[in-house]
């Protein structure tokens, strides 16, 4: 995923879906993991699977953007 891209970037050309918002959106499920991860919860298949699944497609997204 292109988290290090600068938002100039990120929003060049035509867009399809709002990478930006959508990377953001990633980011941020992210940290929570990472903060619930350091308080000692364990994901759930089901967990795991939802993020899998919200990483996929903001991904395809994405690759329609040719940002990856």
């Amino acid at each position: 995923m292109p988290f290090g891209l600068s938002e100039a970037e990120i929003c060049s050309g035509e867009c399809i879906g709002c990478a930006k918002k959508l990377l953001e959106f990633l980011d941020q499920e992210l940290e929570e993991w990472n903060t619930r991860l350091d308080q000692g919860e364990v994901p759930r298949l089901g967990d795991i699977s939802k993020l899998a699944k919200t990483s996929t497609k903001i991904y395809h997204v994405l690759a329609k953007n040719n940002l990856v």
